[in-house]
């Protein structure tokens, strides 16, 4: 096993670039325009120039639409925000601990932009939640991952994962931290994000969807980041590319995959009027595909090498200039604090 060290506050015989992603010496100086890395910068600049918060967008027609949607719509999209309000809050946590072990200080100054991302997005939950429920119901939300049995199983499927590297910090904990963190950012989230598309697209709680697709993005930003962290470690520790990796990111990946369908059986299902079951699964897998190629290795599904929800795209790949996915022109949404949140526009 190759322990890891923590990168120092201060290491004055270092020089300021590093000398290794893992277990080299660096500074801790950051000088962008002195690092290892090339793509850290523009990754820099990506991130920044994603930046939004929940104020930026009016619920008023979210509060009107919520009561109108059916019973089973309502559980479901309740369910999926207590799932997202979890997921995002040990992201937060699990992007410091990863910093400490990298030994450069641009990839740890881009993973606190990504925990501060994860810090909105959990405000988002909050922001929708407060607008059209309780503060009761908003608390039940925020517990469902104590209560409901698949939800639990799920997340304890990821929060094990990420466990045993805090637990025992080494490279081959890092790199299987990593593959559960492509899991939850890359796929855990996407049968819950087709939902609120599913309601965008029939011009449903789209200020939701909104938020979501914000929040879709910064994730595809994170999963990608971590993956070329990934690579760099096994570009670097080549040694560590064993068999062994190469069978647990397929396992890892088929058995989030079952998670996740299982997942969407249960509080999906046939929910979603025009949408079949099976092309959901499908989508899934999907994924899992797309995740595992992307991380360098062999795909856990047979088939499976286009996206049976050709409709979502136009969702998940919205351009950075904040356009309405449904109709491509600027929004004209008006800012509202937190206090009255729309409610002066019922």
């Amino acid at each position: 096993m190759n322990t890891l060290n923590k990168r120092p506050i201060m290491n004055h015989e270092a020089p300021n670039r590093s000398t290794g992603i893992i277990n080299g010496e660096c500074s801790n100086v950051l000088n962008w325009d002195d690092v290892r890395f090339s793509w850290a910068y523009p990754k820099y600049k990506k991130m920044l120039s994603n930046f939004w918060t929940p104020f930026e967008i009016n619920m008023s027609q979210d509060i009107k639409q919520f009561p109108e949607l059916s019973e089973d719509a309502q559980e479901a999209f309740l369910k999926i925000i207590g799932l997202l309000a979890l997921l995002d809050s040990i992201q937060t946590d699990y992007a410091g601990k990863t910093a400490d072990y990298l030994t450069d200080s641009s990839l740890s100054a881009l993973m606190i932009i990504l925990a501060q991302q994860e810090v909105i997005h959990n405000h988002s939950y909050s922001y929708i939640l407060s607008s059209i429920v309780s503060k009761s119901k908003q608390d039940e939300v925020f517990d469902y991952w104590r209560t409901e049995p698949t939800l639990r199983e799920r997340n304890d499927f990821i929060t094990n994962g990420y466990k045993d590297f805090v637990k025992e910090p080494t490279a081959e904990n890092m790199l299987k931290s990593i593959v559960y963190d492509v899991v939850l950012e890359g796929l855990f989230f996407y049968s819950g994000f087709a939902f609120f598309y599913y309601l965008a697209r029939n011009q449903k709680m789209v200020s939701t969807s909104t938020m979501i697709n914000y929040i879709n993005r910064d994730e595809q930003i994170h999963v990608d980041l971590f993956v070329k962290i990934f690579k760099e470690i096994l570009n670097e520790h080549p040694e560590l590319n064993t068999p062994e990796l190469q069978q647990f990111v397929k396992d890892t990946f088929r058995k989030a995959a079952d998670l996740e369908i299982e997942w969407a059986r249960e509080v999906i299902g046939d929910k979603m009027d025009g949408i079949l079951i099976t092309d959901l699964e499908a989508y899934i897998k999907f994924y899992a595909n797309v995740r595992s190629n992307q991380l360098g290795f062999e795909r856990p599904f047979e088939g499976f090498r286009k996206n049976p929800l050709r409709w979502i795209v136009a969702y998940e790949e919205v351009d950075q200039g904040k356009s309405d996915f449904f109709e491509q022109k600027s929004r004209q949404y008006t800012k509202v604090n937190q206090v009255d949140n729309g409610f002066d526009e019922l």
